[in-house]
């Protein structure tokens, strides 16, 4: 059946916003271009956004041609803002942006294990606040949060997950408090940070991957055929307590010790690094992302050297005997899921992941093709630690824009 009056204007004021969104201020002219909508029908959805306010003019184009130059439109993006929290266990992050997820202020701050529940709630909600503030919002439209742990599918809510600090669930109910006007969702941070690199990181022509936490925990996302699959419990991806070889016991159904979780956690690599002779400190960073990141660029160092005639000699023994003993773990977890899934992809994500680079990746797709006849593509991601804040970001404002209006009004609720 043919689309009712309504619902064409609908569509095209969509396909005009999106627009303005990737390409950024258009004239109604380069409107009608890539739309191919007719000149009527393009000053129609132009009058219509205007007054509903979602663009203005903000300029004019000299375009080579008699008359008055034509107006430039964009999209007005302090109609909204919106935030995004990357809540760990040893502290959070805040983005606060604006409609079309220009950042305006952010900042982080670590929480320590021995702070109570109550300082650290109000630590982590002053932080927002401060945040917003500096960002010169007035109010928060929608509030997307990233943290570790189970996420209930019927209510979003986080689950009680053992070795995750009481504040974590507190969070959300004491920023619902302090900002009562805005949307907050909770979402599961490898999930999110699975989105991040989907629309803007490694997995951006793919739309079926895995993407592979390793950072100071284990997890894995799941995106087949473009859509995020959560699982009957909200539990895809909890890949810590996948039993594998190599550890002294099974994992439990409240502890992860024993599973892939044993051989990949922060500890587990730092104990790793250091059986092959490669030191543990490093100096401005985590340790263990700086033992990883170090172990990579001497092989990388070493590498090119051979490539242009200068050295000879074969990849430093202990960070090459590293990244193989690391690449040999990793591909344990990811051939487990290459049986079960057949991603095609899989990006190797987190702090580690980026840390680790194209001398990890490259290393943990050659044992994957000996390992599995599955042709399988192991990718480093681009994003690093920030895909779950990028991520969130990301979520919160799609949610703004899908309800920045009501079905009721004549422009369209979602983009």
């Amino acid at each position: 059946m043919p689309a009712s009056p309504s619902t064409a204007r609908a569509i095209n004021d969509r396909l005009a916003l999106r627009l303005l969104q990737q390409e950024g201020p258009l004239t109604a002219g380069q409107l009608k271009q890539l739309t191919g909508l007719s000149r009527p029908t393009v000053a129609d959805l132009v009058e219509r956004l205007t007054t509903a306010g979602l663009i203005a003019v903000v300029g004019e184009a000299g375009e080579q041609r008699r008359g008055p130059n034509a107006k430039v439109y964009g999209i007005v993006a302090d109609r909204a803002h919106l935030a995004a929290l990357d809540v760990r266990t040893e502290g959070v992050a805040v983005t606060v942006a604006d409609l079309v997820g220009r950042v305006l202020a952010e900042a982080s701050m670590p929480i320590g294990g021995d702070t109570g529940t109550g300082p650290a709630v109000e630590q982590a909600v002053a932080l927002v606040e401060r945040v917003v503030k500096e960002a010169g919002a007035d109010r928060l439209h929608t509030v997307g949060i990233g943290a570790p742990g189970l996420i209930d599918p019927a209510n979003g809510e986080l689950r009680n997950s053992s070795g995750l600090p009481e504040w974590h669930r507190r969070l959300v109910a004491a920023l619902q408090e302090r900002l009562p006007e805005a949307r907050i969702s909770v979402e599961n941070e490898t999930n999110l940070a699975a989105l991040a690199e989907q629309r803007d990181g490694a997995a951006r022509d793919r739309d079926t991957f895995v993407l592979l936490w390793l950072g100071h925990g284990t997890g894995a996302a799941v995106v087949l055929d473009g859509a995020l699959r959560r699982g009957a419990s909200g539990g895809t991806g909890e890949i810590g307590f996948l039993p594998v070889p190599g550890t002294a016991a099974l994992p439990s159904s409240t502890d992860c010790e024993g599973g892939f979780h044993s051989l990949s956690s922060s500890a587990a690599v730092l104990e790793l690094a250091a059986l092959c002779g490669v030191p543990v400190a490093a100096e401005g960073e985590p340790s263990l992302v700086g033992v990883v990141r170090a172990a990579a660029g001497v092989v990388r160092s070493a590498v090119g050297q051979v490539e242009d005639g200068r050295a000879r000699s074969a990849e430093p023994g202990s960070a090459a005997r590293f990244l193989d003993a690391l690449a040999d773990r990793v591909a344990v977890g990811v051939a487990s899921v290459v049986a079960i899934l057949d991603p095609g992809c899989v990006v190797l994500g987190g702090e580690v992941g980026q840390a680790g680079g194209e001398e990890l990746a490259g290393r943990v797709q050659d044992r994957i093709a000996r390992m599995t006849p599955l042709a399988t593509e192991v990718r480093a991601t681009t994003l690093g630690g920030g895909a779950v804040l990028r991520g969130a970001l990301l979520t919160a404002r799609d949610r703004t824009q899908r309800e920045l209006f009501t079905p009721g009004e004549q422009v369209v609720q979602g983009w």
